[in-house]
């Protein structure tokens, strides 16, 4: 499909997307998708993907990479072909990761994908447990959060500030906004079935969901409408005497984390009623 036609596309159906391209390296070959956004990972997502690749698991799910606007040269198709990555979307439009996001989720679902998994490029996940993820959406759950704080989850390096805020401020938040239980609702790793995000009352596909927003929303959005929730046990694992590979830093950066919590929990992001 050329951009003119995504771009139409998305159109017809009432989405606010960013502009963006993608670069198919070959079709379609399973029911979900693994999307991974980055900007400028270097040799992280370089690393996640041949992971990846050596436990065969672009082979088995098609795997996307939606970037932001890379200049590191990590991303050469001839690359991205070796590890099995089936195509690469480009955000060429306005926004941050949210915006990132829209066009990742917007070209899966026009691709027909029955899932989408979500990971960051960061290398900080286990990818070993994506299969899990797969299957827990075949088993018709509508969102699955990855948590490295149940049983059978690893948690290594994580920042005391992290660990503190997330524990203490982020899930109990979130979790009193889904009326489910979640005890990892920072990280990225998470999925979502397609009816969930094509259900009129999710309404992804808004200019609202710019910076983090998107991530906050539907992590409690779908408990709230009905659709079948659960964490998995996953590792997240920081690196050692390393700067934090983090999309959230700065005092300004967590001052609108705090306001999309503070707007998820008054429902601020919730679709407006029609009529």
């Amino acid at each position: 499909m050329s951009p003119e036609a995504y771009a139409q596309a998305v159109a017809e159906r009432g989405w606010q997307v960013p502009a963006f391209r993608a670069e198919p390296l070959f079709e379609k070959r399973s029911r979900h998708v693994i999307i991974i956004p980055v900007i400028n990972e270097g040799e992280r997502i370089q690393r996640q993907l041949r992971d990846m690749a050596n436990l065969g698991i672009t082979a088995r799910i098609d795997t996307v990479v939606v970037d932001g606007g890379s200049t590191d040269g990590s991303l050469e198709p001839e690359f991205l072909n070796s590890v099995g990555v089936r195509a690469l979307v480009t955000k060429t439009g306005k926004g941050k990761l949210s915006a990132q996001l829209r066009c990742g989720y917007a070209w899966a679902l026009l691709e027909g994908y029955d899932g989408i998994i979500t990971i960051d490029g960061n290398g900080k996940d286990g990818v070993d447990t994506l299969p899990l993820f797969s299957q827990a959406l075949d088993e018709g759950f509508g969102y699955v959060q990855a948590s490295r704080f149940i049983k059978g989850g690893y948690a290594e390096n994580t920042p005391l500030s992290r660990w503190l805020a997330i524990r203490l401020i982020h899930s109990p938040v979130l979790s009193m906004a889904a009326g489910y239980w979640f005890t990892d609702t920072t990280q990225g790793y998470r999925a979502y079935s397609s009816a969930y995000l094509l259900d009129e009352r999710t309404q992804p596909f808004r200019e609202i969901f710019v910076r983090y927003e998107l991530l906050a929303y539907l992590t409690v959005r779908a408990s709230q409408i009905g659709y079948r929730v659960k964490e998995i046990a996953t590792s997240r694992i920081y690196p050692a005497n390393e700067a934090i590979p983090t999309k959230i830093s700065g005092m300004s950066a967590l001052w609108d984390l705090l306001m999309v919590l503070k707007a998820t929990l008054l429902h601020e992001y919730h679709p407006k009623a029609k009529g």
